[in-house]
C-alpha cells in the first residue's frame, strides 16, 4: 500500500510557511506608509505561497495541483519583486533580503522538482 504524505510534511509547504513568517516579522515592524504599501502586498504574496501549495495538495486530480503549484511558483516571483523594492526602498537590511532571497531560491528550486514530480503523475 502507498504511504500517504501529509501536507504538513511536504517540505515545500514547511519552507513556505516558514518564509511568510520570516517576511510578517520583517513587515510588522515598518511604519503605518510602508505596511500598507509594500509590505500588505509583500505579506499577501509571500504567504500566497504556501497557501497555494495547500489549496492543490487538497484537489483530487494531479493536474489540479499541479496548476496550483504554478501559482505558487507566480507568487514566489512576485515576492521577490517585493522583496527587492523593499530592499531598494531601505526597508529591509542587506542580510535580510540575503537571506530571504536565498530562502526564495531553494524553495523555488525544490517547487520546481515538485512540479516535476506532478507533471510525471499527469503524463503532462
Amino acid at each position: 500500500m502507498k504511504e500517504i504524505i501529509r501536507l504538513e510534511d511536504l517540505e515545500i509547504y514547511q519552507l513556505a510557511l516558514e518564509i511568510g513568517d520570516y517576511v510578517w516579522n520583517i513587515v510588522i515592524r515598518w511604519d503605518y506608509l510602508a505596511k500598507r504599501t509594500i509590505g500588505s502586498q509583500f505579506i499577501e504574496a509571500v504567504d500566497s505561497i504556501a497557501a497555494n501549495i495547500s489549496e492543490g495538495y487538497g484537489r483530487y486530480f494531479f493536474k489540479d495541483r499541479k496548476q496550483f503549484c504554478y501559482y505558487s511558483r507566480g507568487s514566489l516571483m512576485e515576492t521577490k519583486t517585493w522583496s527587492a523594492k523593499a530592499h531598494n526602498r531601505q526597508l529591509i537590511t542587506k542580510e535580510e533580503f540575503d537571506l530571504l532571497s536565498q530562502k526564495l531560491k531553494i524553495l523555488h528550486y525544490k517547487l520546481n522538482t515538485y512540479i516535476k514530480a506532478l507533471k510525471d503523475n499527469t503524463g503532462s
